[in-house]
């Protein structure tokens, strides 16, 4: 798996804007195979920034109807990125 497969997109929402700014925090959409080391791996060598902390979270399907018709979307995973004192957060992230 390269490091353009780990990161899918990035997450820019309220929340994840919000603990931005608090702290050099940001939210990526990752591979659901991807663990905790390419995660971080991938980050530091795409974005040149060092990473102090990875967490990761699988977000759960949420039930879609179109008409009569049911079903669910995919479960996805998000990483939490932590960068360490000093470091910029990429411009993505930045609104």
């Amino acid at each position: 798996m390269t490091h353009y497969d780990v990161i899918l997109r990035p997450i820019i929402t309220e929340k994840a804007v919000g603990q931005r700014e608090e702290t050099p925090l940001f939210c990526l959409e990752v591979n659901s195979k991807a663990n905790k080391t390419q995660i971080r791996n991938a980050v530091e060598k795409l974005f040149k920034v060092k990473v102090a902390d990875v967490r990761t979270s699988i977000t759960s399907g949420k039930l879609r109807r179109r008409g009569r018709f049911t079903g669910y979307a995919s479960d996805w995973k998000k990483a939490y990125i932590r960068l360490q004192p000093g470091q910029k957060v990429p411009e993505f992230a930045e609104i």
